[in-house]
């Protein structure tokens, strides 16, 4: 079994935030995939499916970024699961938006939620960054993860869903470059490059001038030829 967490604040005031956009990815996981309606269980929302003869649970904490892992190890100990049975999507700002890494193990860098699992499950298990960008100064973080996605980001956030829900299979599936690949096909579909030729101008040779013709025949004698140049 395969549990998939994605990382946000529960409640409508949040639901559109930067820092929800793991929240958003099971979402269209779960909507897409034909997951079990969403329900109560483990200080979180769960819900329940398969790809394939895997079981799959998702998992978004309701108790808040900074006691993500309280949710997190519940469901670990009850479903007997070991770290590198999770996966875990969370927000990014190292990577620019709309790009999606994959890690497994390694530090928290800082992000709250990771943070707190690590406290309850330790540190190897596997992570999906979703990039949202840096606001570009440190001290304006806080605002930047917490306000909502602009108008401006929703053809790219749309893609990386959908992507991302694409890609699910093969992720359960321990295949991460084929997950890579389903997102990136959304991303950054392949253009058609086959046009059809520009049509070749067709011009026609330019018609031949006709020939000069020949000068009349002078028919005068000499004498009246000498006459006429003195008329």
């Amino acid at each position: 079994m395969k549990l998939l967490v994605g990382l946000g604040n529960p409640g409508a005031k949040y639901a559109q935030n930067r820092h929800n956009i793991g929240f958003m990815a099971l979402d269209h996981i779960a909507a897409d995939h034909g997951f079990a309606p969403w329900k109560a269980r483990f200080q979180a929302q769960i819900s329940e499916g398969r790809f394939g003869s895997e079981r799959v649970m998702l998992l978004k904490p309701q108790t808040f970024m900074n006691l993500s892992g309280q949710a997190v190890g519940e469901a670990m100990r009850y479903l007997k699961l070991a770290p590198d049975d999770v996966v875990v999507f969370h927000d990014e700002l190292d990577l620019a938006p709309g790009k999606l890494r994959l890690k497994s193990g390694g530090g928290h860098a800082g992000h709250n939620g990771l943070r707190s699992i690590h406290q309850h499950i330790g540190a190897e298990y596997d992570r999906v960054r979703l990039g949202i960008g840096h606001p570009g100064n440190k001290n304006a973080v806080a605002g930047y993860v917490l306000r909502d996605f602009p108008k401006a980001d929703a053809e790219w956030l749309d893609d990386l869903l959908r992507g991302i829900s694409d890609g699910a299979p093969h992720l359960v599936a321990g295949d991460g470059s084929r997950f890579q690949n389903a997102v990136a096909l959304r991303v950054a579909p392949a253009r058609n490059a086959s046009k059809e030729p520009p049509a070749q101008a067709t011009t026609e040779p330019a018609a031949k001038a006709p020939a000069p013709a020949d000068p009349p025949e002078d028919t005068r004698s000499p004498l009246q030829r000498l006459a006429d140049r003195f008329r």
